[in-house]
């Protein structure tokens, strides 16, 4: 039996290999790989040796050879592929060890120029990987060393792979080749022309519309269940994560994190980093049930917890400065599934070591002012799976400024009355359809989400500020869409409200802004809606 061993990343090769050369099997091998193994006294032909031509081109050809792929691609029990090897003088290759130029980790650095990634894509490791996986029932071909360890137990038990080992062998090759083209294909595409020169710093910040983007993703962990127990699940993660986002974070203490606390700590991480001042972020059942900005950690979070104190139970919490001590003795008092935060003093941690059950994430921020989404910390794409297909688009990144707001009403809004207004409606931009939420000095004061009446909306924002015991008196409301009709309006104003922010085009918006005289309060519309299904 003869084996080709030619790794990049070479942990564990020599054990391994050590292993092989118990069993009798020959050793060939490539380049610094097969000079480790012979520095460490273990005999072994180069490949150069069996094609009798030498690497070339700094090291870009050396086993794209029939030699080499013949001796992978004869299928054993074909008399004829026999007969063409020993015509040939061609032995049999039964086990290949490859894995591919670091790629991946080299587009991740930072200042990788164009000319770094091109030499890192890997040709012929490539080659020999598919032409092993496409013959698995000859050959077995390990493409990483986390195999290393079944490959030898069926070898010591039985001289050679089971079939059953060999086409999983295969299988994981193939979609190793995949995510390796993938990632190539992403970064390329990723290049752009600057006057009309090639950038040569990558930057993973675009990704490709429908038709053009591969969505390279890798396996963080497995997760107990999904939504539900009966359901299976696990976490992925962009090949290049981008700064200051949830699977960046580092969990400190606590349980580990379920499918729906992962979900749900995301919603709340998006929405307060959102916040340039002193903010927090209270979400139950993937919707912001208490939001505000404050002077700290300490008060932002009282006043988010003041909105809804009963659906803020075992809600998810995230904050976007450090949990002090006193921030961590108000938090502790409440039931808490995850608490989130760029950072933790040591008396914060102090506090949540009494209670261990608690999930503390520690992520950073992604700077402020950042030129693309990625810089930002943001998707560039969402995606939602349906029956047999993928909705594609681009991600809800749009942000509204004070410029931005057309004012449709004789009553103008005051200053502080259009601060509030930006304030809920980067909420409404987190709850989900319909959403009407209510807000006054920085804070929630009553959130309706996911009705399919926006009325009704409208009318569950007022219930649960009604429960809270918050007066929505001189109250702003964020609607994420258009009113249709005037009774949405009506309700909120008779619940309080003095000013409302909503995205205007509907046929009735006449008969609205016309409401809205007729009661007395400003309108303005922001020119773009929040639909979150």
């Amino acid at each position: 039996m003869n084996a080709l061993l030619s790794v990049s990343d070479k942990t564990g090769i020599v054990e391994f290999a050590q292993a092989l050369q118990a069993l009798g099997i020959k050793l060939l091998s490539t380049g610094g790989t097969a000079k480790l193994l012979a520095d460490k006294g273990l005999p072994v032909t180069e490949v150069a040796e069996v094609t009798r031509f030498p690497e070339m081109l700094d090291g870009r050809v050396k086993t794209l050879h029939p030699k080499v792929h013949g001796g992978l691609l004869a299928r054993r029990e074909l008399p004829e592929h026999m007969a063409a090897l020993k015509e040939h003088g061609i032995d049999t290759i039964d086990l290949l060890v490859v894995n591919l130029y670091p790629f991946e980790a080299t587009v991740a650095k930072a200042g990788c120029t164009l000319a770094d990634a091109i030499e890192n894509i890997d040709i012929g490791g490539p080659a020999m990987v598919r032409s092993a996986a496409k013959n698995w029932k000859d050959v077995g071909v390990i493409t990483s060393a986390d195999q290393y360890e079944s490959v030898l137990t069926e070898l010591k038990a039985g001289g050679k792979l089971s079939d059953k080992l060999r086409f999983a062998l295969s299988v994981a090759a193939f979609n190793r080749i995949a995510q390796y083209d993938g990632a190539i294909s992403d970064y390329l595409s990723s290049v752009t022309f600057e006057e009309e020169k090639l950038s040569e710093t990558y930057l993973p910040t675009r990704t490709q519309f429908a038709g053009q983007s591969n969505g390279i993703f890798t396996k963080v962990q497995d997760l107990r269940y999904g939504e539900n127990s009966h359901q299976q699940a696990a976490l992925y993660r962009d090949l290049h994560p981008a700064p200051g986002s949830l699977v960046t974070g580092v969990q400190l203490q606590g349980k580990e994190l379920s499918y729906n606390n992962i979900a749900d700590a995301d919603a709340a991480w998006e929405c307060v980093k959102s916040f340039e001042a002193p903010a927090c972020v209270i979400v139950k059942h993937a919707n912001p049930c208490g939001v505000a900005v404050g002077l700290d950690a300490l008060d932002s979070y009282s006043k988010a917890f003041q909105t809804d104190p009963t659906s803020a139970f075992g809600g998810i919490i995230a904050l976007n400065r450090t949990v002090d001590g006193n921030a961590a003795q108000q938090i502790s008092k409440q039931f808490v599934e995850v608490l989130m935060a760029p950072d933790f003093s040591a008396e914060a941690l102090d506090v949540f070591k009494a209670k261990a059950n608690v999930r503390l994430l520690k992520i950073a921020l992604p700077a402020h002012g950042g030129k693309t989404d990625w810089e930002r910390g943001r998707n560039a794409m969402d995606a939602k799976r349906i029956g047999s297909g993928l909705l594609l688009q681009t991600a809800d990144n749009h942000e509204l400024s004070l410029i931005d707001l057309k004012v449709v009403t004789k009553k103008q809004p005051t200053l502080e009355e259009m601060e509030d207004l930006l304030f809920a409606w980067k909420v409404a931009k987190y709850v989900k359809s319909n959403a009407i939420v209510f807000c006054k000095g920085g804070m929630t004061m009553g959130v309706g989400a996911g009705q399919m009446s926006r009325l009704d909306s409208a009318r569950i924002a007022s219930i649960k500020a009604g429960h809270a015991n918050l007066s929505l008196q001189g109250t702003v409301v964020a609607s994420d869409a258009f009113f249709p009709f005037r009774d949405g309006l009506d309700v909120v104003v008779d619940a309080g409200a003095t000013c409302v922010i909503q995205p205007g085009g509907s046929m009735r918006d006449n008969e609205v802004i016309d409401a809205a005289n007729e009661r007395g309060v400003a309108m303005v519309f922001s020119g773009v809606r929040h639909f979150r299904h």
